[in-house]
Order: structure tokens, then C-alpha cells, then sequence
């Protein structure tokens, strides 16, 4: 991906930690994931997730890419807030316990 033409948003291939620390250090913004299991799994696994959105959909699939895979460890999560929309979709925000 080229990050030309992109306003407000950064790519980052290497070094995903020093990366993700470095832009957490020079904003006050909030840092946003969207749709992307494979660098949410990458995130995940070195722990540099504060909150969890989480958007559950009235509708059973039976497969799909899971949204937590190969989880080390034991993550504790608070509520923050939820939301129940009119179409039945659930939207469920959690952050991370420290």
C-alpha cells in the first residue's frame, strides 16, 4: 500500500512495536484499526491495543476470519459503553484493564 494521497494516515511494514509506540507518543488523537483481522491479530499480539470496539451482527455465518486468533495470554477488559441499534446490531466498547 503507498501512502500517497492518504490524508491522516501512516503505513507501517516494519518494525510494528517502535512504530506503534512512536505514533501513540506524538498524537493526543485516538489511533484507529478498521477491518483488518491480520494487522489486529499482528496488534494484538504484542499488546498494543488500548480499547476494543466490537460490532456484533444478528447473522450466524459458520466461518470466517477470526477476530481473536492465537491469543497468548489473558486479556482483561472493562465496558466502557454499549449501544443496541434498531437493526439489532450490538456495539460493545471495552477497554483494556491496566
Amino acid at each position: 500500500m503507498k501512502e500517497e494521497n492518504l490524508i491522516n494516515t501512516q503505513v507501517i511494514s516494519n518494525n510494528l512495536v517502535d512504530e506503534i509506540n512512536k505514533l501513540k507518543q506524538s498524537t493526543e488523537n485516538e489511533i484507529l484499526l478498521f477491518g483488518s483481522p491480520t494487522a489486529g491479530h499482528s496488534l494484538m499480539a504484542e499488546n498494543l491495543i488500548d480499547d476494543y470496539w466490537l460490532n456484533i451482527n444478528p447473522v450466524l455465518l459458520g466461518n470466517g476470519i477470526p477476530v481473536f486468533k492465537d491469543i497468548k495470554t489473558k486479556t482483561h477488559l472493562s465496558l466502557v459503553t454499549s449501544k443496541v441499534f434498531s437493526s439489532g446490531v450490538v456495539c460493545l466498547h471495552y477497554a483494556r484493564k491496566t
